[in-house]
């Protein structure tokens, strides 16, 4: 199986079990007005985007997000979304609105930086894309219901603020497994 598909499978796995963990508040030091446990695993989305990327460029990258798409929302309508509740449906259309947009995004950002060293692109792609991808996501999910979603979006941002750094050492470690088919390398190669 090639980088491609494990890349859109995973992205699509990690879209719904995020959509899934969002559901749930964390029940500890006081955290349930603030994160919850979607948090945790939704910056992971920012790396595989990055990889792809930086392995094929920003059109391929830009595939693995519309097949994780399609996996996660199709997986997320049919596994854990509960018709019978509003704010169910309201998370899996937020997630897929705030996820199209937010990796799109990060792919046009990662692409326009990455002649600049190693960190900056999926840094800089990967903070710009959280904070759209949370406001996005939170606003559509939560927006009128009684809960706290501006709280909520805010503990969710420093944690993905964290997680983005915390990326950086797989993105580094997996940086040097990658081969680079992007179209910026291969022009190159055949100008030689």
């Amino acid at each position: 199986m090639s980088f491609f598909y494990k890349l859109s499978i995973i992205m699509g796995l990690v879209v719904v079990a995020s959509n899934y963990l969002v559901q749930f508040p964390i029940q500890y030091f006081g955290l349930s007005k603030i994160l919850t446990y979607g948090a945790f695993s939704y910056p992971i989305t920012f790396l595989i985007t990055d990889l792809a990327n930086r392995a094929y460029g920003k059109i391929v990258a830009r595939k693995v997000v519309y097949v994780g798409f399609f996996i996660g929302v199709f997986l997320t309508l049919f596994i854990s979304t509960n018709f019978s509740d509003i704010i169910s449906i309201r998370i899996a259309i937020g997630s897929g609105v705030a996820f199209f947009i937010a990796q799109n995004l990060n792919v046009t950002i990662f692409s326009m930086l990455r002649k600049r060293s190693w960190y900056v692109p999926p840094l800089t792609s990967s903070v710009f894309g959280s904070i759209v991808d949370t406001f996005l996501f939170f606003s559509i999910a939560f927006y009128s219901t009684g809960i706290s979603w501006v709280s909520l979006a805010f503990g969710d941002l420093a944690v993905k603020f964290f997680i983005t750094l915390l990326m950086l050492i797989p993105f580094r470690l997996l940086l040097s497994k990658i081969t680079d088919f992007s179209e910026n390398r291969i022009s190159k190669a055949r100008k030689i």
